[in-house]
């Protein structure tokens, strides 16, 4: 795994912590879902039942895959080598990927005005100077917006062990506020 990667993986663990625990359950998913639910006010409600399902999804599969004792929670030991395989993990990617990316365009325009990205961001845990940071790595347009698919193929690539020097990276590096 490339450092890049890694440093990925330990950021995302810390955020599906939202409870500040030390450890992923259930609870952690249901906070960040409704975090992520109260930013998107203006999406339909199927955008906001495919973000549910895509948040329940992440967690099923890091239940069904990591939880060996059956305690309900994912240590970051067990979370580590999981969420960069994409063999077990990547359709999970890709749901999750597609409906938060969803979520993020209300007027169903294929774009995401970077008030909007930046608020689903923060919601979720990033820094604001991270965020902004990813939102121009990703090259919005004059009218300061990206696509719907650049979202989604980013999520999905922040995800690869193997990539580095991708737009994601932006979100661990250390940014000026």
């Amino acid at each position: 795994m490339r450092t890049e990667a890694a440093k990925r993986v330990e950021l995302v663990f810390s955020l599906f912590d939202a409870n500040g625990n030390g450890v992923i359950g259930s609870d952690d998913f249901d906070l960040m879902t409704g975090r992520v639910l109260e930013a998107a006010v203006a999406s339909d409600d199927g955008a906001k039942a495919a973000i549910r399902a895509a948040f329940r999804r992440y967690w099923t599969t890091l239940a069904t895959e990591l939880d060996a004792n059956g305690d309900g929670v994912i240590t970051v030991d067990e979370f580590r080598p999981f969420v960069l395989d994409p063999k077990r993990f990547g359709p999970t990617i890709t749901e999750f990927a597609e409906a938060l990316a969803a979520l993020g365009d209300p007027d169903k325009d294929g774009l995401i005005e970077r008030p909007l990205f930046e608020s689903l961001m923060t919601a979720i845990g990033f820094e604001k100077a991270n965020i902004h940071a990813l939102f121009d790595a990703f090259g919005p347009d004059a009218e300061d917006r990206i696509t719907v698919a650049t979202w989604a193929a980013g999520i999905e690539d922040y995800y690869a062990p193997d990539l580095a020097g991708i737009p994601g990276d932006q979100l661990v590096a250390a940014q000026a506020v």
